[in-house]
């Protein structure tokens, strides 16, 4: 049975709602509207980025209960919305989305899309994607580069069944391999047939401070993925460390630091980085040559 709402009546009172409840975002949504748009459309059957078009459609009875529920059980519960629909999206692209990861959402999925990292990337080239979490990086590379051999890690066993999960989802088990295990030891030994063209990571990387004041929708994702220790460096310093190893000698290493960068150049200063600019600016994300390491 219909009500008298429309799509776009009820985005607007919903995002209100949201509003209201002083909820934080960040988690796929940058905001109340984006977040009510999400709801909606989920409860309808659309992808997020088609539901704007279409601010004519009808709002039944039954998909208002349930654009009531979840936005209910969303301000109860303060968790990301990801979790509570199960599903994330990243560059256009779905992905299952639970507990056992947190929410994707790094800026290297922009460059990836972009093209940006091409140039790192020649015929049949051999990528990793260190702390994979739900491998939505990996799974990027691999629809945006069809030729290109991909590799997930992560240290999270949960994390990596979900990973599989996403992969088996989009059709990828051909060409992307997980791996289980602490950083680089989860690869097999480098040699000259092994070694990756590019690395990539969106590592832990929240500070100590940090990590004690973020919203509550941040401490229902796995600690272990978002925090880097006193200063936020504690695993960048293992993955630089030893990503040259399994680097070629024309190779790179792309990192996301979030907003750790003067975190990074204390730690790190006598390293040559070049930052790669992304919607959030020009200091979220950098890119090491394996020469440099």
């Amino acid at each position: 049975m219909s009500t008298d709402l429309t799509l776009e009546v009820c985005w607007q009172q919903l995002t209100e709602k949201l509003d209201l409840a002083g909820l934080s975002y960040g988690h796929g949504a940058i905001d109340a509207q984006s977040e009510a748009l999400w709801i909606i459309s989920t409860a309808l059957g659309f992808p997020p980025e088609d539901a704007a078009e279409a601010l004519d459609t009808p709002i039944t009875l039954d998909v208002l209960a349930q654009i009531d529920a979840w936005a209910l059980e969303r301000i109860r519960t303060r968790k990301p919305l990801a979790y509570i629909l199960g599903e994330a999206w990243l560059m256009g692209i779905p992905f299952y989305c639970d507990e056992r990861s947190i929410v994707p959402r790094s800026f290297i999925a922009e460059l990836i899309v972009d093209g940006h990292l091409e140039p790192w990337l020649p015929p049949s080239a051999k990528v990793l994607d260190l702390c994979t979490g739900n491998g939505s990086l990996a799974i990027l590379m691999a629809l945006s580069c069809p030729d290109v051999e991909v590799s997930g890690s992560d240290i999270s066993m949960q994390a990596l069944s979900l990973a599989a999960k996403n992969i088996d989802r989009h059709n990828l088990s051909e060409q992307i391999e997980i791996h289980q295990g602490d950083l680089f030891e989860s690869l097999p030994s480098p040699n000259e047939e092994n070694l990756f063209d590019l690395i990539i990571c969106n590592p832990p990387y929240v500070n100590a401070t940090s990590m004690a004041n973020l919203p509550a929708e941040y401490h229902a994702e796995p600690e272990i993925s978002l925090a880097g220790g006193a200063d936020g460096m504690d695993i960048v310093r293992k993955i630089i460390a030893n990503a040259k190893d399994y680097l070629k000698p024309e190779g790179a290493l792309v990192l996301e630091i979030g907003n750790e960068a003067k975190n990074f150049s204390d730690a790190f200063p006598e390293i040559p980085v070049t930052w790669l600019e992304v919607s959030a600016g020009d200091d979220q994300v950098l890119l090491i040559q394996a020469e440099d390491l």
